[in-house]
């Protein structure tokens, strides 16, 4: 049961979070099942999922940095946080709204004067998110989740001045509610399915949530209307996308990536994207966007965010495959693996396996690695999370992917040498076990080092360091301070290799220097017999330089 009560303070956005994760996870299978707008792809629900769990990670982080310190973290830090999580984390169209429903409401809550009254800040909120939501959809069209979060906001405005935060949010709720059960009658596919939008069904469960947090009291859920089972139909239901196209002859591919750009050069990318497709969802701001559009040719979609900016986390699906043709038979075995850096990415994924992309600061959440798994589609599949900070996000992840039918063997490697090392000795011919029993065993022979930069004064186990050093860390431990990149490498090999060795294995940043690698291989071969070594470019990841002994 919540604590909070009629207000909405840090403590309760953490909630809001909590309970909108659970909401969506319970009602996630059921909107899957009414997906047909514009593209019968099942998968709303869980783009809502996916968003929602991204937002409530990152409010999780912010209170876990106030830990160890005297204070509770404020309600800008926290409506922040989950703006930025849901932004980065967002998926499909669903989410991406989504997305920008939250940071609409973030950018209220966080910046309304303290002294108005939570009420009135949460009627403005709710305002200023259907506004941004429909600014970020380059065609509203009725009967979607834009509707029901308009309708949401227009109840919440019509409720009186002396109206409490916990009267707002079910005021809220309920317009969304009747909003959400008018859309068959707004749009023609909905009619035809004898559903309604699924998008709006979610953000129903989401405003649902909200009044728990705020109120401690959960609102009660209709019998039948729209969290009830849906009814049977010619599609599987309807989707979330707010655009006019017929759902049957629309655009082959889904583009999604997040983008660095600035505000005059998404404003150009907005109109190449628009004449390129539709379904176009462009939210964010600050820098940073994430970018939806459904096209014919995925990579002038692309090519259109490298002229605007930098875009990454590129996700390509392609819906014309889904519609022609039956899934095929899943693969007997397939790894999934966790990497810090692009260059590491197309390494892996040379080598057969499915990857997931952990930039600096951004760990991905267990729902990351579900769907890799699903996207691996194999009935066996090894799961190499390369960091130790991953490994109940991991093991929450293979438990699902289990629950699913799914045998997966999750090997704990902490590093992504370990991960290279794994995957080396990868055969998918011979048995399950015996696969995994190899992989973990080449992976547990394999210490691993990274360079770091110190950011401010600090103890380590080898000595003060200060900021700007160059740290050298053995196995997660402090091992070696040095003052410059080659010095301290140079150093941290000698360590390793004191102990053995025949193979050295490194991993160069994006900004470190092909030379550094030529020094360093020339380092090892005067110093160490027998002892080979082999460099990879890591592309765009936290650490200047990863080494790995085996």
């Amino acid at each position: 049961m919540p604590q909070t009560a009629d207000d909405l303070d840090a403590v309760a956005v953490r909630t809001w979070c909590s309970l909108a994760l659970d909401a969506l996870g319970r009602e996630r299978e059921a909107i899957d099942a009414i997906n047909v707008y514009p593209v019968a792809d099942g998968d709303t629900g869980t783009n809502l999922y996916l968003t929602a769990e991204s937002a409530a990670a990152a409010v999780e982080a912010v209170f876990a940095a106030h830990e160890t310190g005297t204070s509770a973290p404020s309600t800008a830090d926290a409506v922040r946080a989950m703006a930025h999580g849901a932004l980065i984390g967002a998926r499909g169209n669903s989410g991406t709204i989504l997305a920008q429903l939250l940071r609409g409401m973030a950018g209220v809550l966080a910046e309304e004067p303290a002294d108005r009254a939570v009420p009135e800040r949460l009627r403005l909120a709710l305002t200023r998110a259907a506004a941004s939501a429909r600014e970020a959809v380059a065609h509203p069209v009725e009967g979607t989740v834009l509707t029901v979060a308009t309708a949401a906001a227009e109840a919440a405005g019509r409720t009186g001045a002396g109206a409490g935060a916990g009267a707002v949010a079910r005021a809220a709720y309920e317009g969304a509610r009747i909003a959400l059960e008018a859309t068959p009658g707004q749009l023609a596919v909905l009619g035809r399915a004898g559903v309604v939008d699924a998008g709006g069904r979610g953000l129903v469960a989401v405003l649902g949530a909200l009044v728990e947090a705020v109120s401690g009291r959960a609102p009660e859920r209709p019998a039948t209307g729209p969290t009830a089972p849906p009814a049977p139909a010619p599609f599987a239901a309807a989707g979330d996308c707010p655009a006019a196209d017929d759902p049957e002859d629309g655009p082959a591919f889904e583009v999604i990536y997040l983008l660095e750009a600035g505000d005059e050069a998404v404003e150009r990318l907005r109109a190449r994207l628009d004449v390129l497709g539709d379904s176009l969802v462009v939210v964010g701001g600050d820098g940073l966007w994430n970018v939806h559009v459904h096209v014919d040719d995925a990579g002038a979609a692309v090519e259109a965010g490298v002229e605007a900016g930098r875009p990454y986390r590129i996700r390509i699906t392609h819906f014309a495959a889904d519609r022609l043709h039956a899934r095929p038979e899943p693969a007997q075995r397939a790894v999934v693996v966790v990497v810090p850096g692009d260059g590491l990415g197309g390494l892996c994924a040379e080598a057969g396996a499915t990857t997931v992309l952990a930039r600096p600061g951004e760990p991905p959440a267990s729902g990351e690695l579900v769907d890799a798994i699903r996207r691996a589609h194999a009935r066996e599949v090894v799961l190499l999370p390369n960091d130790a900070d991953l490994r109940h996000t991991a093991a929450a992840a293979a438990e699902q992917a289990r629950a699913e039918g799914v045998r997966v063997a999750l090997i704990p490697t902490r590093a992504a040498v370990q991960g290279i090392a794994a995957l080396a000795v990868h055969e998918a011919d011979r048995s399950f076990d015996e696969d995994v029993v190899a992989m973990t065993a080449a992976a547990g022979a394999t210490r691993y080092a990274e360079l770091a930069v110190a950011e401010r004064q600090s103890w380590t186990m080898a000595g003060i360091c200060q900021a700007g050093d160059i740290l050298g860390l053995i196995d997660g431990d402090v091992a070696v301070i040095g003052q410059d990149v080659p010095e301290t490498a140079r150093s941290v090999l000698d360590r390793m290799l004191a102990a053995g060795g025949e193979l050295v294995t490194l991993v160069l940043g994006e900004d470190i220097p092909d030379a550094l690698a030529a020094t360093l291989e020339e380092h090892v071969r005067e110093g160490y017999l027998a002892v080979d070594t082999v460099v990879y470019r890591g592309g765009h990841q936290c650490a200047p330089l990863l080494i790995g002994v085996e």
